[in-house]
């Protein structure tokens, strides 16, 4: 394969997983490329400035968890959003091209054909079946100044755990035995 490089990367089209979906639905396809800034302005301005009532995040490959990061974010930002999550396998096609060709041999592509795990996200204004598979209800909002946590740390909604004891400083005994300059045997206690 050291003589191949990529020359093209096609996904498979599938349908979106969402029965009922409006036609107009705005779908974020989301690429390993693709800046989370500029996902989550349009984003956010399809459902703040627009009034859109629903919107889908999709992505494949390495995508997937940029995809879960903008559904996250927007979920904090709007808050009240119902969640209905899609896990599949997409199927993506590479074509390889032969850097070095045999002489008078034809140019030589190699195709491959990967299953990769693949992600769509609902998040919706309106109220969704929860007993459908993949759904999250909203999460109950806080009123401004409310700590639930007990401590002034922004954005974490549960308190942090005690660290572990095996993940703390210990003391370390050192203890020097006969040194060519004569110091003798020394016995101390330094931080680690």
């Amino acid at each position: 394969m050291e003589n191949f490089r990529k020359v093209r990367t096609s996904e498979e089209e599938m349908p979106l997983p969402f029965p009922d979906l409006p036609p107009d639905v705005v779908e974020m396809k989301v690429k390993e490329g693709s800046k989370i800034r500029n996902l989550m302005n349009f984003a956010m301005a399809q459902m703040e400035l627009k009034g859109r009532r629903q919107i889908v995040f999709s992505g494949c490959g390495r995508a997937v968890t940029k995809t879960i990061t903008c559904v996250e974010i927007m979920k904090r930002k709007l808050g009240g959003l119902h969640q209905v999550t899609k896990v599949r396998y997409k199927t993506v096609l590479e074509v390889w091209e032969n850097q070095d060709p045999l002489p008078n041999g034809p140019a030589q592509n190699l195709t491959v054909h990967k299953n990769v795990p693949s992600i769509c996200i609902l998040l919706s204004r309106d109220p969704l079946d929860p007993n459908q598979t993949g759904y999250q209800p909203p999460e109950p909002r806080h009123e401004a100044g409310e700590n639930t946590s007990g401590s002034s740390t922004k954005g974490l909604k549960r308190p942090l755990p005690p660290p572990c004891e095996e993940l703390l400083p210990k003391k370390l005994q050192v203890q020097v035995s006969d040194s060519p300059r004569g110091l003798g045997t020394t016995t101390g206690q330094l931080d680690h």
